[in-house]
């Protein structure tokens, strides 16, 4: 099985896909097993993943977050969800994951990725750029005028 950091881009499999016929979906299935999203909670695998390969607990990254503990380990193991991408975005900013990362973390979530040609977007790139915290990326975030990460109280 491959690690993450082995499996093949989203892009390559699209360019495989796009000279692929129907009948090569089992060949395709079988050569690339290990870079298909598997198993019923693939947010939750992913992110149990990280944070093991980062040295960290779930109750440091829910901490880091800043989210209520109860409901953030309800989001870390599928249990909730949350339509609201801020949400994740603290969790992957708490996670220390890079932005290669998080993005994957945001797709497994259903959540759209960061796009660097809007502006808050672009400062939250930065953010996962330069390894930064919540509570550094909302001082960057009001500093330019731009909304910070949503807070997250109880009523989820």
């Amino acid at each position: 099985m491959k690690d993450s950091k082995n499996l093949l881009s989203t892009d390559s499999l699209q360019e495989i896909l796009q000279k692929a016929k129907p009948d090569d979906i089992p060949a395709y299935y079988d050569a690339h097993r290990d870079d298909m999203i598997t198993g019923p909670r693939p947010f939750m695998n992913y992110m149990n993943e990280r944070i093991k390969e980062k040295g960290l607990s779930k109750q440091k990254v829910i901490l880091a977050a800043d989210l209520p503990e109860k409901y953030g380990y309800k989001l870390l193991d599928e249990e909730k969800h949350t339509q609201k991408r801020d949400v994740y975005l603290r969790l992957c900013y708490g996670a220390h994951l890079s932005l290669k990362e998080a993005h994957r973390a945001l797709r497994l979530a259903g959540q759209e990725q960061l796009y660097p040609r809007l502006r808050r977007d672009s400062a939250l790139i930065i953010g996962f750029n330069n390894g930064l915290g919540v509570d550094e990326v909302n001082e960057i975030l009001l500093e330019y005028g731009l909304d910070p990460l949503m807070p997250c109280g109880n009523s989820e």
